[in-house]
């Protein structure tokens, strides 16, 4: 499932840096609940429609934006918290949600990111950030996505995950996220796999930290 939000604008200024205030927003209308602070089984998609402006964005035009999720019980949740308070931040509020229902992806294996990938992993000093180009990057987004479907009971052995490196725009994108910097992906990937998984990576996103605005792929 993946709901559309369309967004109106008071032409406030929203500052570049506001993706921890979007992850707010979305975990305002969830609730305090069980899915706050585990693996994430849902992802959303930057704003898009901004300007660049002095300290900021605009939003002459509106915005909008996704949220996705294979959980149902999860975007009624959502649908409802935004009906309750559909106020975002800094003069932006949704005014109409679209829901749309997983596509048949049987002859479709490209999917574009939405927001950027973010591949990380630990050792026992540091936090590595792992780019597109990385030799393992493939591997830890088929590690990542296998790990969540474990937890809703669904396998496939034929998974595969793939950073296209043709993409003639490929690179990287250094998102600010509460004062600390993350190296993310802006890469498109192909995915082999029954269509149920693909669909399955739709909704709930690719690679680390999908819960808090990365990962969303259309």
């Amino acid at each position: 499932m993946r709901l559309h939000f369309k967004i109106k604008s008071e032409n406030q200024i929203v500052p570049f840096n506001h993706q921890h205030l979007l992850t707010g927003v979305i975990h305002k209308w969830l609730g305090w609940n069980q899915h706050h602070g585990e693996l994430s089984l849902y992802s959303f998609s930057r704003l898009e429609g901004g300007k660049k402006a002095r300290g900021g964005l605009v939003f002459k035009n509106g915005s909008h934006f996704f949220f996705s999720t294979p959980d149902e019980d999860l975007a009624k949740t959502i649908i409802k918290g935004v009906q309750k308070d559909p106020k975002i931040f800094n003069g932006l509020i949704i005014n109409e949600i679209i829901m749309q229902p997983a596509p048949d992806f049987t002859d479709r294996d490209q999917f574009y990111p939405a927001s950027p990938i973010f591949i990380k992993r630990y050792d026992e000093k540091n936090t590595e950030h792992i780019i597109y180009d990385d030799p393992r990057a493939n591997q830890f987004l088929i590690e990542t996505l296998e790990r969540k479907m474990q937890k809703t009971g669904l396998t496939d052995d034929t998974l595969d995950i793939q950073f296209d490196l043709s993409y003639h725009r490929a690179g990287t994108k250094l998102v600010t996220y509460k004062n600390i910097k993350n190296r993310a992906s802006w890469c498109p990937v192909i995915i082999k796999g029954k269509p149920e998984t693909k669909a399955f990576a739709w909704e709930v996103g690719l690679g680390n930290s999908t819960g808090v605005g990365f990962g969303a792929v259309k």
